[in-house]
């Protein structure tokens, strides 16, 4: 769904993992943006009628027989082009230039020298000033295309930076969106608001009005269930839904025993205390660990629970009944990855709520209100709507719950342990002033045992695996560090405090993207 509103900004997905981080720079400078695969670009440029086209990096190679290119109709239509790494060699080639591979390769922190002035980084760059970048290519532009002009250099692509400032056709060689590259969310924002001259008018407070109107237009006088996971994600879904159609609105909270500790209370207070919103409280925790029971594989857990989930969810609605539609929160992320740069669209969405696909025998329409939304913006109108600070800014939790931090089988007495551990863990991040400089932090229970000796005693317990990673974005993430006190404060407790646990572990790898949680 677009936003007829709102200047926009279409970004072609040439296959790069890092393309989300664009859309996520183009909107931190208040301009309305979307993704699209570049099978689907020349359609999406007509329907959105953008005042601007960003082409993504990836994988593979112009030169290749079906290389990844955007369509010529973007070039044609006399709108400000920027490309990116592999964005920049499509362009290059595509208008008449030369790409050439087997040149020295290229990845990680380089410098750039500015050769000459440019829009592009007016106000942020320098002529003549060298600068820090993230670069990650191993072809490279050796030929310009007619009407360009190199404006910058690095020491293994000469042409790593090339205008044509009369088009306002722009490209670099290096990422513009990652955090190495220091001014690069300046330099998308000189392209957006300056070049292309979109209007940064897009606000949570602006999108919460036009929103609460979309739904009402959508929904009618038509009945709605909203199930709830006991995240951000579905609250802040539940309370804009509400303001949009107040009573029309029943929400569903599935407590399938794979919460966190006091998750399931927390949850029924805020929707029923502070924001009368009417809820089912379905505890079906003994049908969800009796399914569970000797199930190891963590897709099939996955998939399970979704199944169940939906099950339980399906029986709910026929006791209400007289309902039309299903609310769920579905972010923008969910929507990229269902559809791939190399596949088609996707039936699966948000796998907390549904792996594989929402049945059709449920005969329920979706209204999914936070889609073109981030995570972070998720919280920022969670904040606008008035959702206390407490519930906005937590972590991350899984659809699955606590069954992802359980790697093996799920039972009754390792959900014990890990609500425990886990709950110490918090609790000392909390106290030591440490959770907002945390993107995610969880306990794991390993499935292994360990021998150990406390006091007089040989034991034989569980081991437990703490992880707390540092984010901008969740898409990569790197282990937070900890000082050993605190970590030695952690372990001790856990291992005095909690019944079973002998020995606990810290995970410091790093991880890209889509990977933070264990399994």
């Amino acid at each position: 769904m677009t936003v007829p509103a709102h200047d926009k900004i279409l970004i072609v997905d040439l296959g790069s993992q890092v393309t989300q981080l664009i859309a996520r720079r183009v909107r931190e400078a208040g301009v309305y943006c979307e993704i699209v695969p570049f099978q689907r670009a020349e359609a999406a440029f007509r329907e959105m009628r953008p005042k601007g086209v960003i082409l993504s990096g990836g994988p593979a190679s112009v030169l290749d027989k079906d290389a990844p290119l955007p369509p010529m109709a973007i070039y044609e239509a006399g709108v400000p082009v920027l490309g990116i790494c592999y964005g920049e060699q499509a362009m290059a080639r595509q208008l008449g230039g030369e790409v050439e591979g087997g040149h020295h390769r290229e990845f990680g922190r380089a410098e750039v020298e500015v050769k000459k002035a440019s829009a592009l980084y007016d106000g942020v760059w320098e002529v003549g000033g060298r600068y820090p970048v993230w670069m990650s290519h191993g072809d490279r532009v050796t030929k310009l295309p007619k009407g360009f002009e190199v404006i910058g250099t690095s020491e293994n692509a000469p042409i790593a930076m090339i205008a044509d400032e009369k088009r306002k056709f722009y490209a670099t060689q290096f990422h513009l969106e990652v955090l190495h590259t220091p001014h690069g969310h300046a330099i998308l924002g000189n392209f957006v608001r300056k070049i292309a001259g979109c209007r940064g008018d897009w606000t949570m407070r602006a999108f919460r009005e036009e929103s609460i109107e979309k739904i009402k237009q959508q929904v009618g006088k038509e009945r709605v269930l909203c199930g709830l996971s006991g995240g951000v994600d579905s609250a802040v879904a539940a309370v804009l839904l509400h303001e949009a159609i107040g009573a029309q609105l029943t929400c569903v909270f599935v407590d399938h025993g794979l919460l966190r500790l006091g998750e399931a209370e927390k949850v029924l207070a805020l929707f029923r205390s502070a924001y009368n919103i009417p809820l089912v409280h379905v505890d079906a925790a003994e049908t969800f660990l009796k399914a569970l029971a000797g199930v190891t594989d963590p897709e099939e857990k996955r998939k399970l629970i979704g199944k169940l989930f939906i099950d339980v969810f399906e029986a709910e609605a026929k006791k209400i009944g007289m309902v039309a539609f299903l609310a769920q929160g579905t972010l923008y992320p969910d929507v990229i990855e269902s559809v791939s740069f190399t596949g088609g669209p996707s039936v699966t969405i948000k796998s907390h709520h549904n792996v594989g696909g929402l049945p059709e025998r449920m005969h329920l329409k979706l209204v999914e209100p936070l889609r073109e939304l981030f995570k972070d913006e998720v919280r920022a109108l969670g904040r606008e709507l008035g959702l206390p600070e407490a519930f906005v800014g937590r972590h991350p939790f899984p659809g699955p719950g606590l069954a992802i931090r359980c790697p093996g089988e799920v039972t009754r007495e390792k959900l014990e342990i890990l609500r425990l551990a886990d709950e110490i863990f918090l609790e000392e991040i909390r106290r030591a002033g440490l959770y907002d400089d945390i993107w995610q932090a969880f306990a794991v229970i390993l499935p292994v045992k360990s021998v150990g000796v406390m006091g007089d005693y040989r034991t034989y317990d569980y081991v437990v695996g703490l992880r707390a990673v540092s984010s901008v974005d969740g898409m990569t993430a790197d282990y937070y560090g900890f000082d050993m006190a605190f970590l030695g404060r952690v372990a001790t407790r856990i291992v005095n405090e909690v019944k079973g646990v002998n020995r606990v572990v810290y995970d410091v790898t790093s991880k890209p993207p889509g990977t933070i949680e264990w399994e």
